[in-house]
């Protein structure tokens, strides 16, 4: 038996736009606040959980056609690389570096390079979330 969901269908695409929005929101802000990597992933997922049950596994797979194994790799390739960025410069392991760069638009901004762990962390949390998910919910 198959229901019509239209309307599960239809707010799913206005929700889950505005919950994948939220997550660049935490993201950014992981660095003065809470939030981060993870937390920004965890939404996420629940972000492409959410499509899953308003379509099937093939639609979205299609949609949105990640391969979620190499997803988790680059993660852990980013998160460890900036980790040995500290040893590379003669300090212990996961020590961060930062400067300031003047941007045309925005201005005086800091970089850091937990940036980009925390994008490591989001990609690998993102990954194995939906891993787990695609295999569970395949019941073919």
């Amino acid at each position: 038996m198959k229901t019509n969901d239209v309307l599960l269908r239809n707010v799913t695409k206005v929700v889950v736009f505005i919950i994948f929005l939220f997550s660049l929101h935490l993201f950014l802000a992981g660095h003065y606040n809470p939030g981060g990597g993870f937390v920004a992933g965890l939404i996420s997922a629940g972000a492409v959980t959410l499509t899953l049950i308003a379509y099937d596994s093939q639609t979205v797979r299609s949609m949105l056609n990640i391969n979620t194994i190499m997803m988790t790799g680059v993660g852990l390739l980013f998160a460890v690389g900036t980790g040995m960025i500290g040893i590379l410069t003669g300090d212990p392991f996961l020590t961060h570096k930062f400067g300031h760069v003047d941007l045309p638009i925005i201005g005086d901004t800091s970089l850091h390079t937990a940036t980009i762990f925390d994008l490591g962390v989001y990609l690998v949390v993102v990954g194995v979330t939906l891993t787990i998910i695609q295999t569970i919910g395949e019941s073919d």
